[in-house]
C-alpha cells in the first residue's frame, strides 16, 4: 500500500474523492476537505511552509505537490529524498489531465476516468448555458491591503471566462498588486470578491462600492474558481447560477 502526502489543499481532496483513505498519511493544514481527514490526519505545515522533518518521518512513496502553491526549495529538498510528482495548472484542460494522472500515479485510474468525464459534462453545460450571452466585465480580487487581483496566466482566469465573464485586468500578469485608480479606471460591471485566501465578506462591499458606484459587488466562494480537482464537479454549477444572478 502507498503511504501518499499530499500538500495541496484541492488535490487533498481529489484523492478523497479518488478512494485513498489508507494511503494519505499527511496532509497540511489548510487541507479543510474532507472534514473527516483535517480532523484525524497528520498535518504537515502549511503549503508555502512545511514541515520536511515531520513529512520525513512518514516515509512516504509519493508527495504530491503544485509548482504555484508550494515553495521550490521545500519540494527540491524533498524531491531529493522521496519520490515527489508536481502539477501545473492554469486551464481546465490541465486540471483534467492532472486528475487522470493522479489516478493513474495512485491506482485509481477507473475513478479518476470517470470523475474526468462527470467534470467534461458539467462544464459542457455550463457552456451551453452562457453561449451567445455577452461578456460581463469583471475584477476578481483575491486579497486586501495591498489590494490584488487574478489576472491572465492563471486559473481562476480561466474560470472567469467559462463562466462568462471578461476580466478588467486579463492584460495584466499573474496576481497582481492593483491601486484604487486602477481599479476605477478599468470601471468593471461587477466586482467579485473572493472568500480567499483573503476572507472577503459582506463588511468589505461597501469600500468598493465607494471606488465604483455603478458596479456590483458580489461575494464569491473562492474554492469554486481556484480548487482545479473534483470540486470541479460543483463548480461548473455554481457558476451558470451566479452568471444568471449577476446578468443585467
Amino acid at each position: 500500500m502507498q503511504r501518499i502526502v499530499s500538500v495541496v489543499p484541492s488535490q487533498t481532496e481529489l484523492l478523497h474523492a479518488l478512494g485513498l483513505e489508507r494511503e494519505v498519511v499527511g496532509i497540511t493544514k489548510f487541507c479543510v476537505h474532507p472534514a473527516e481527514w483535517f480532523q484525524t490526519k497528520l498535518r504537515i505545515g502549511g503549503t508555502k511552509t512545511l514541515n520536511l522533518e515531520k513529512i520525513a518521518a512518514l516515509e512516504p512513496d509519493l508527495i504530491i505537490g503544485n509548482k504555484e502553491e508550494n515553495e521550490r526549495e521545500q519540494i527540491e529538498w524533498l524531491s531529493a529524498r522521496f519520490p515527489v510528482w508536481i502539477s501545473d495548472i492554469y486551464t481546465l484542460e490541465d486540471a483534467l489531465d492532472m486528475i487522470v494522472q493522479v489516478g493513474d500515479l495512485c491506482g485509481r485510474p477507473t475513478q479518476a476516468a470517470l470523475l474526468h468525464a462527470q467534470i467534461r459534462e458539467a462544464f459542457a453545460a455550463l457552456d451551453a448555458g452562457v453561449r451567445g450571452q455577452a461578456p460581463l466585465r469583471v475584477a476578481y480580487y483575491i486579497w486586501r491591503k495591498p489590494f490584488m487581483v487574478a489576472a491572465r496566466h492563471t486559473f481562476i482566469e480561466d474560470m472567469l471566462g467559462r463562466a462568462g465573464f471578461e476580466n478588467v485586468f486579463g492584460h495584466l500578469e499573474r496576481y497582481p498588486e492593483v491601486l484604487r485608480e486602477d481599479l476605477e479606471m478599468a470601471n468593471p460591471d461587477i466586482i467579485l470578491l473572493s472568500s480567499e485566501p483573503f476572507p472577503f465578506s459582506e463588511k468589505h462591499v461597501a469600500e468598493f462600492q465607494d471606488i465604483c458606484p455603478s458596479a456590483r459587488v458580489e461575494i464569491v466562494d473562492g474554492e469554486m474558481f481556484s480548487w482545479y480537482g473534483n470540486r470541479l464537479l460543483k463548480s461548473a454549477a455554481y457558476f451558470l447560477e451566479l452568471r444568471q444572478k449577476l446578468k443585467p
